[in-house]
Formats: C-alpha cells, structure tokens, sequence
C-alpha cells in the first residue's frame, strides 16, 4: 500500500521557488494550523518571523534554521545555525527572526500556533 499524505500539495502565490503546500482546514482559531511541507535541495526562505510559536518535524531530508537579532536596524545572526535532519524537530518562539535552507529535498511537518502568519524581516 502506498501512503498518498504527500500527494496533492499545491503552489503557493508569492512564496519561494520550490515551495509546495498541503494544509488542514482550521476549525478552531485558537488551535494549530499543521502544514504538510516539501522544499527542494537548494531553496531557502528569507529573514522572517511568526506571530505564534512553531514546530518542524524533519521527515526527510537536512535543513538549516539561522536565528537573528536586530541591532540598529541591521540584522545580525543570533548563535549558531540550527542543523535538522530526518527525525528531527525544531521549535522557533513567536516573533523570533529566523531564515530557512534546504540543504536536501525536504518533507516537513509544520505545526503553527493559532492562525500562520508571515512577515518579512529583510
């Protein structure tokens, strides 16, 4: 039997090249949203934040996480890169600044507190 929950995933307007979608249908504003996420080898999400608290389980694949702060309007990196790989799971606070790489095609659960959301810290 093969297992069809990566099937159906869907381009999103605006967001990065090599980015597709497979969401739930929120039922409950104060829940989760939980994201069904492939990401090919070699793309990256830019600096941004979340309004709520979030968690990415590494299915398969290696991804990279940078954290930043910003000081006198420039952001600078904040520790070290976060490496995850498969099995792995990676929680980042609301409103922390962070980027993205996929370093390997990615399958990725993402669990996001309440309603998404997405601002661009660039």
């Amino acid at each position: 039997m093969t297992n069809t929950i990566w099937d159906h995933h869907v381009a999103v307007p605006d967001a990065p090249p090599g980015f597709t979608v497979r969401t739930c249908v929120p039922a409950n504003p104060d829940g989760v949203e939980v994201m069904l996420e492939r990401w090919e080898a070699g793309s990256s999400e830019p600096p941004h934040s979340h309004p709520g608290n979030d968690m990415t389980v590494v299915v398969e694949g290696r991804m990279r996480i940078q954290f930043f702060r910003r000081e006198g309007g420039a952001l600078l990196p904040d520790g070290a890169p976060l490496l995850l790989n498969a099995g792995e799971t990676g929680y980042v606070a609301a409103g922390r600044i962070h980027d993205a790489q996929y370093l390997q095609d990615c399958k990725l659960v993402y669990v996001h507190e309440r309603a998404f959301g997405f601002q661009t810290e660039a």
